[in-house]
């Protein structure tokens, strides 16, 4: 519901656009019922009639629209002016939010956590021996077991204590020493001995053809 400042500010706006004639504001007041209206001629019905705006000559209309257009775009500025410093203060809001540290997360607690251990425990489990490929597998797991149960910032502290850690010498093979085969000598025959021919026995010896004796 329009008051009557509303209307007179209406009818200002319509005489500052207005051209000659139309320049000039009449309040008209019914007698009867005390409802206003503004008119730019006469009032009808009887109104009293009141001159609120008083016909203006055109330089004076023109002088008006020109102030109202002065006005108009100071308020733009202004406006402009205040979009940027808020847009300006929005963004150093948002960019102390990034800055700020947020809550720290209990990564020890949380599901993904739970679901890598029970995998490590399976796989520790299944390992029957230490062989090669078991143990790259319990290393993933284990490496993913630190991944979701201390954070990335855990997980890469002690990554680096992982890299800084001495590995373990590998095993020394230390090659049997070469002998070659050689074939043993076989021993010639030991010739055997012709028997003996004795050229002369007495009681006791015989004797043969080289002079050796034997006992008879």
């Amino acid at each position: 519901m329009m008051t009557r400042a509303h209307h007179l500010l209406a009818a200002l706006c319509m005489a500052s656009i207005s051209a000659g004639a139309q320049a000039q504001v009449v309040r008209c007041t019914d007698v009867s019922t005390g409802k206003v209206t503004y008119t730019d001629g006469k009032c009808t019905g009887g109104a009293a009639a009141k001159e609120v705006e008083p016909r203006k000559t055109p330089e004076a209309i023109q002088q008006e629209r020109e102030q109202a257009a002065e006005a108009l775009a100071r308020k733009q500025q202004r406006l402009q002016a205040e979009n940027t410093a808020a847009e300006t203060e929005a963004q150093r809001n948002a960019q102390r939010d990034r800055l700020r540290p947020t809550k720290s997360q209990d990564y020890a607690r949380s599901p993904e956590c739970a679901r890598s251990r029970r995998n490590l425990d399976v796989v520790l489990s299944g390992s029957s021996g230490a062989t090669y490929e078991q143990n790259l597998r319990a290393e993933a797991a284990q490496r993913q077991v630190d991944l979701d149960c201390l954070g990335p910032d855990g997980y890469t502290e002690v990554e680096k204590a992982r890299a800084a850690r001495p590995s373990a010498p590998a095993p020394v093979v230390v090659a049997p020493p070469y002998y070659p085969v050689r074939p043993h000598p076989v021993p010639a025959p030991t010739p055997t001995p012709a028997p003996k021919k004795f050229t002369q026995c007495n009681v006791f010896r015989c004797y043969d053809s080289q002079g050796n004796s034997t006992p008879r």
